[in-house]
């Protein structure tokens, strides 16, 4: 005598996520025929949704053995600094605006085109030693840069990069503060890692703009 059990859970019936087309509408709004079923290959996976916290990252096999680095959470990137050429590791401290959803800003999701908040300190510390003057100082304070003894050649180099001009004011104020404006380049779900550029000039005036209208 045999007894035949029915699968409670039918979820392996279906695939969930794929990136085929052939489910889709056609353009004019007519139905189109699948003349085959889904492929492993279209096959798509859940968002990292990548949030602000201690590193946490899971390696995920995917076709050909290659692996993705999916990042759940981050709470440092490496980030340049364009017209200064200077790159460092700093901290990451919110999200401020996502051009695609106002959810991923509340939710502090990290995703690439991303505007978030990073510590400005690493930045400032590398101007202050290259340059030798200031930045981000409050109205009425003078120059906290403490002198240092060096020698002849220091001296003359750091007094001719002093004859370049200053930095953009709208930079310096988020200096006094201690926070920049950034971007992220990288992808966080798919490489593990929160990397970037600071905002500056148009484009930094383009994104304070848009999170004013917010």
């Amino acid at each position: 005598e045999h007894h035949f059990y029915l699968p409670t859970n039918t979820s392996h019936n279906t695939m969930g996520i794929c990136r085929d087309s052939r489910h889709k509408r056609r353009e004019t709004g007519g139905r189109r025929q699948s003349i085959h079923k889904k492929r492993k290959f279209e096959m798509g996976r859940q968002p990292a949704m990548t949030k602000i916290g201690p590193k946490k990252v899971q390696v995920i096999r995917g076709r050909g053995g290659n692996s993705k680095f999916r990042a759940q959470r981050l709470e440092t990137g490496n980030f340049s600094w364009g017209t200064e050429v200077c790159t460092r590791k700093v901290r990451i401290l919110d999200v401020n605006y996502n051009a695609s959803n106002n959810e991923l800003v509340r939710t502090k999701t990290l995703v690439k085109g991303a505007i978030i908040l990073i510590d400005a300190h690493p930045f400032k510390a590398w101007y202050e030693s290259h340059y030798g003057r200031s930045i981000g100082l409050k109205k009425g304070l003078k120059s906290e840069i403490p002198d240092k003894k060096v020698s002849d050649r220091v001296t003359r180099k750091i007094s001719l990069r002093q004859k370049a001009p200053k930095i953009d004011p709208a930079l310096d104020d988020q200096f006094v503060g201690g926070r920049l404006y950034a971007k992220i380049t990288s992808r966080p779900g798919q490489s593990g890692r929160c990397d970037g550029y600071v905002l500056e000039g148009k484009e930094l005036e383009f994104y304070k703009r848009q999170m004013a209208k917010k």
